[in-house]
């Protein structure tokens, strides 16, 4: 009879890849590496993952779960699209800074060819209400007639600098912060 599953060691398993590809870079980080650091024989990495592909696919899963909870928990559903964006924003970059490890390995995921497109979709998911509010925005000609896949990219590189900015200077993350929505939304809003 099969040993039923620890989700303890799920999760170690999971953080340790993150710690080692954070330190090694995902294409040189075997599989060996994650379970020592994981404290966990190699054969029991391979019972929760079947491959190291799986493993990367779930990591990815993940990170991204933690990302859309970070970024939609207490969502103000009924304000204004400029403080919807601006929460959003917020509470992106603040992850992105209080977890460096799992920013720059996702960073690497993004364009991982492990990662499938079923893998994404699942991931995409719980974004598909910011999607849907960037779509109406564009629509209702609150936000400049953009693709909205475009909008995503912008605001994921404005994010990255105003994040690296935030860590090199914590004393003025808040104005970085603030600093970098404004040029986001400047930059999208439909000019009056």
């Amino acid at each position: 009879m099969a040993r039923p599953r620890s989700i303890d060691k799920h999760a170690a398993i999971l953080d340790a890849a993150i710690q080692v590809i954070a330190q090694r870079g995902l294409a040189a980080t075997p599989t060996s590496a994650i379970s020592k650091a994981a404290e966990v024989a190699e054969g029991t990495l391979f019972t929760y993952f079947k491959t190291k592909d799986a493993l990367v696919n779930a990591l990815y899963l993940e990170i991204k779960r933690e990302m859309a909870d970070a970024m939609m928990d207490s969502f103000p559903h009924h304000a204004a699209i400029r403080q919807q964006l601006q929460y959003v924003w917020d509470c992106f970059v603040r992850w992105g800074v209080a977890h460096p490890a799992k920013k720059q390995v996702m960073d690497q995921l993004k364009t991982a060819a492990a990662i499938t497109p079923e893998t994404r979709q699942i991931a995409a998911a719980p974004f598909a209400e910011i999607e849907q509010l960037f779509r109406a925005s564009v629509a209702n000609r609150v936000l400049r007639d953009y693709p909205v896949a475009f909008i995503w990219a912008c605001m994921a590189s404005l994010a990255e600098a105003t994040m690296d900015f935030m860590s090199r200077e914590p004393e003025a993350a808040d104005s970085y912060r603030y600093i970098g929505f404004e040029m986001l939304w400047n930059g999208i809003a439909q000019t009056k």
